[in-house]
């Protein structure tokens, strides 16, 4: 940039005293910019790339100030440089920062093209400058082009600025700032009047035109540098750079241009010299001042030292003003006859705007000071009403304030905790929790959490341990903890966490926390381990017969007696109802062993075997206990060695109850025989390949079909059919819902074909059929009527069908409550079929239930025909079945019957009927039509009697 006066190229005209004053303010440049830039919308360059602009910026800085230092090796040289030189920095600088307002996003995009359009009028002065001087080798007419291009570099600086800086609040910050910004450009009018601007005046007063363009370059040079000085500006990390740099190469043109207006520089100057460098360089820092913020950020800390320094160099600048424009006043004062007006009335409205500035603060101060004093009783208030404990501590850890809340949830007063270490309050075990979490928090910084949460026991006023729980906050002198008493939270969670793997009527641990233990037990090297499963027989029947308030005080006695009978290292678990289990643990194989676990067992089975005293009355339940121990050598899951025990358990059942039974090997094979069976069994029914075969029952006198019995059967999916299965096999295989439904489907097919049979065979067809069904599925709810539908659905009368019940009065059968079975057994009475008591004289006897059972039929079981020739006790005892079944007025048949011999001593002892392979054994519908229809067996012998219609003779 030139100025008029100079034959060469120069700067814009500023004062000397502008650029000394600049030089003394401008540490604050930048340090004063705070606010905020819209985050996302700078584009962020790597380190790597970030630093490479950098060293390009300094080689170009430093190579043309080395160029300048040496007169650059010529002046045609140095006049190029000093013109197009500084053109194409400018232009750089024009093109760098409207390209980064073209491609940047906010709302600082509008100031940088203010930047670039500055820069743009730099470039244009400069080009039109070195036409003159480099390509016509003209002088520059004055006022020339230039000096107009020239005047229009301030304005948008200055707008560039204004769109930066921060904007005032309210009115009384409008006002200080505008006499903020008179102050300072007050100040520097006055000490560059007094030094050169009114020489200036003088000497150029005989041309208006050329006056007014003299002093317009220092003016907006004055105004600029009272922009960068007064105002404040918006910047986070991220932009901050780029405001410094910007305002910083800003900052170095006007030094230049205030150094250039001074005689001892300008007598001397010749373009490209070492005060271009300057300029050059303003231009280039100006051109890398939009891409100064870039890179990514580094570390946050310093802020707060940042805004304390921006802070006081902002309350300092009306002062160092007033200071600035009293030095101009006195150097006028003493230089001068007399005092310039300019200067005296300049300085009278410094001084002026200053004590209006004063006065304006002070009453902003006043009423910030009445806010302040508001906040403070607001936030006090709020403090000592809180009902949690606000402390402060100082980096030692000494409490230095305790809110009053302190009284109510510690029971001591806050008086009595300040000034006492924190660590003397916390419970000795949670100390170095309490350290470690706080030194965690603090090694974080700033940047880390904003808070911490510590739980920890502090001790009451009343000695006592309370569970705190803080919130931890960074505070100036320390930190801040805001407390609260959670004792009762703590112990309700303890509770759940008690109730989650606990028994609520017992409070025995329930099968988590047994499995829990299990898991722990298993995985202790060297340990030796036995799992009880025991079940209560006959607590239902407590239950539904005393009720089941008393049945629940059984379970508790009985739950004390089992926890008071093992070890404290033995785990004794209720699991649901009446099912207990026992872990037995031992800390090596020979303190456990399968001996030790039996003994256990039979212990257990006895105690829980004791009459129990309930509301004045005593009840008497037994225990089934199963046993199992991990195989050596081998791993099983705690869970698994429970399966293992609770089947072991069934097994004790099944043998009679009230006793212990280990596990083994095939009672899991067992298991998933029945489990495969089942799986089977619903296949079936769900593919249709389940049918009924039936066996004919004999009269074993005349050789004639009195009854059959359905039998189930089924075939595989390739067709073959497997041999007819026992029903009560199929039944006890069946699961659950699957047994009722097994037991309907079998009366109803029974009853269908029943009575398909009597329509297509008339009287020969209208014969009773026998349904086998085990106990359990007689008591099951819906089976009766199940059977009085199906009755009604086909037709049949009641008479020609009869339920066999198997198992009706052994243990078994008392199982499934032999008292519902009588029930039950008379419901099916009362819809006229007849039932009949399978396994007479067999190893159940299920004579008790004569007693009781409304039957109309006896059944000898196969046991005892088979052994029938050979042993005379067995023919004694089936003699006396018989004639107990005839002094009844009960119709009794032999199953079994296999050989003629059998059949001839039945019918001896009185035996009317029978069933077995003697008479074909199971058949199907067909077989059955041509056995009804054909000739009768010959009594005895079971073979067929010749017919001369050669009718089909049955498959003897």
């Amino acid at each position: 940039m030139l100025s008029t006066e100079s034959t060469s190229s120069g700067p814009l005209s500023a004062s000397a005293s502008a650029a000394a004053s600049a030089a003394l303010l401008s540490g604050r440049l930048g340090d004063a910019a705070e606010a905020e830039e819209e985050s996302g919308q700078r584009p962020v360059l790597s380190p790597e790339a970030a630093r490479l602009p950098r060293i390009l910026l300094l080689v170009v800085c430093l190579g043309y100030l080395a160029g300048a230092a040496y007169g650059w090796g010529g002046q045609t040289l140095a006049d190029v440089m000093g013109d197009f030189g500084l053109s194409g920095a400018a232009l750089t600088a024009s093109a760098s920062c409207l390209a980064y307002a073209v491609r940047a996003r906010g709302r600082h995009r509008s100031a940088w093209a203010c930047f670039g359009v500055s820069s743009f009028m730099v470039a244009t002065g400069n080009g039109i400058w070195g036409w003159y001087e480099c390509v016509v080798h003209q002088d520059l007419p004055s006022p020339s082009l230039a000096d107009y291009v020239f005047l229009f570099y301030a304005p948008p600086a200055i707008l560039g600025l204004l769109l930066l800086a921060n904007r005032p609040r309210n009115a009384a910050g409008w006002l200080c700032l505008a006499l903020d910004g008179w102050l300072i450009a007050g100040s520097l009018l006055t000490l560059s009047w007094s030094l050169a601007l009114a020489r200036t005046a003088q000497g150029d007063a005989h041309s208006p035109l050329r006056l007014t363009v003299q002093l317009a370059y220092p003016l907006l040079d004055i105004l600029l540098i009272s922009m960068v000085l007064g105002l404040r500006y918006r910047s986070r990390d991220g932009n901050r750079a780029a405001v410094h740099t910007a305002i910083v190469a800003l900052a170095l043109t006007v030094l230049c241009d205030a150094l250039f207006t001074s005689e001892t520089f300008r007598a001397g100057y010749h373009s490209g010299e070492l005060l271009d460098a300057g300029w050059f360089s303003g231009s280039m820092l100006l051109a890398w001042a939009p891409w100064a913020g870039t890179s990514p950020l580094r570390g946050g800390g310093g802020g707060a030292g940042r805004h304390h320094v921006a802070s006081t160099f902002s309350a300092l600048t009306p002062y160092a003003a007033a200071a600035v424009c009293t030095v101009g006043m006195l150097y006028d004062a003493l230089s001068a006859h007399r005092l310039d007006k300019v200067v005296l009335i300049t300085s009278c409205t410094v001084v002026l705007a200053l004590i209006l500035r004063q006065g304006v603060m002070l009453l902003d101060n006043l009423s910030l000071a009445q806010r302040l004093s508001h906040q403070e009783n607001h936030f006090r208030t709020l403090v000592q009403g809180s009902s949690d404990v606000i402390m402060i501590a100082d980096r030692g850890g000494t409490l230095r304030y305790v809110s009053p809340a302190a009284a109510g949830v510690y029971g001591r007063p806050a008086e009595d905790l300040v000034g006492r270490r924190l660590r003397e309050l916390v419970h000795p075990d949670d100390v170095h929790q309490v350290l470690g979490e706080v030194q965690r928090y603090l090694d974080q910084g700033p940047d880390g959490e904003t808070t911490a949460r510590i739980e920890c026991r502090v001790r009451s006023g009343a000695g006592e341990w309370l569970d705190v729980e803080s919130t931890v906050n960074h505070h100036p002198h320390g930190l801040i903890f805001n407390s609260r008493d959670v004792s009762e939270r703590v112990r309700l969670q303890a509770q759940l966490h008690h109730n989650a793997f606990h028994d609520a009527l017992t409070d025995l641990p329930n099968r988590a926390l047994f499995l829990e233990r299990g898991r722990a037990a298993l995985a202790r090297p060297g340990a030796a381990v036995a799992v009880l499963f025991l079940d209560l027989d006959g607590f239902k029947a407590v239950n539904d017969t005393a009720g089941h308030q008393v049945g629940d005080e059984l379970l508790v006695q009985a739950a004390r007696r089992l926890r008071d009978a093992v070890r404290s290292g033995d785990t004794v678990a209720r699991l649901g109802g009446d099912e207990f289990a026992v872990l037995l643990v031992g800390e090596h194989p020979g303190e456990l062993d399968q001996a030790r676990a039996v003994d256990v067992a039979e212990r257990l089975r006895g105690l829980l075997s004791v009459p129990y005293r309930v509301g004045g009355e005593e009840h008497t339940v037994a225990a089934s206990v199963g046993i199992a121990l991990p195989d050596p050598g081998t791993a099983p899951a705690a869970a698994e060695l429970l399966r293992n025990a609770d089947l072991a358990m069934y097994q004790a059942k099944r043998r009679g109850k009230d006793r212990v039974a280990l596990f083994t090997p095939t009672l899991r094979q067992e298991q998933r025989r029945r489990t495969e069976l089942d799986r089977q069994l619903a296949e079936a029914v769900r593919e249709g390949r389940l049918e009924l075969v039936h066996e004919p029952i004999v009269d074993l006198a005349g050789g004639r079909v009195v009854a059959v019995e359905a039998l189930p059967r089924w075939r595989t999916a390739r067709g073959g059919a497997l041999a007819a299965a026992e029903p009560a096999e199929l039944l006890q295989a069946a699961a659950g819902d699957r047994s009722l439904r097994f037991a309907r489907w079998l009366v109803e097919q029974a009853v269908r074909q029943a009575v398909g049979r009597g329509r297509r065979l008339g009287a020969a067809g209208r014969i009773p059929v026998v349904v086998r069904l085990p106990a359990r599925s007689v008591v099951a709810p819906g089976l009766t009527e199940a059977v009085a539908g199906a009755l009604h659905r086909a037709g049949l009368p009641p008479e020609r069908l009869v339920l066999q019940i198997t198992d009706g009065g052994s243990e078994e059968g008392r199982a499934h409550r032999f008292d519902e079975l009588v029930r039950r057994a008379e419901q099916l009475r009362n819809l006229g079929i007849g039932l009949a008591l399978d396994g007479l004289a067999g190893g159940s006897a299920p004579l008790a239930g004569l007693r009781q059972l409304p039957v109309t039929r006896l059944c000898l079981e196969r046991g005892l025909v088979d052994d029938l020739p050979e042993s005379a006790f067995q023919r004694t005892l089936a003699g006396s079945v018989l004639t107990l079944g005839r002094q009844l007025g009960l119709a009794v048949h032999a199953d079994g019957v296999d050989t003629p011999g059998q059949a001839a001593l039945l019918l001896q002892l009185g035996c009317a009927e029978g069933q077995g392979r003697l008479y074909g054994g199971p058949r199907g519908e067909r077989e059955l039509t041509d056995l009804l229809l054909g000739p009768a067996f010959e009594p005895r012998t079971g073979a067929r009697v010749p017919t001369p219609s050669g009718a089909p003779s049955g498959s003897g």
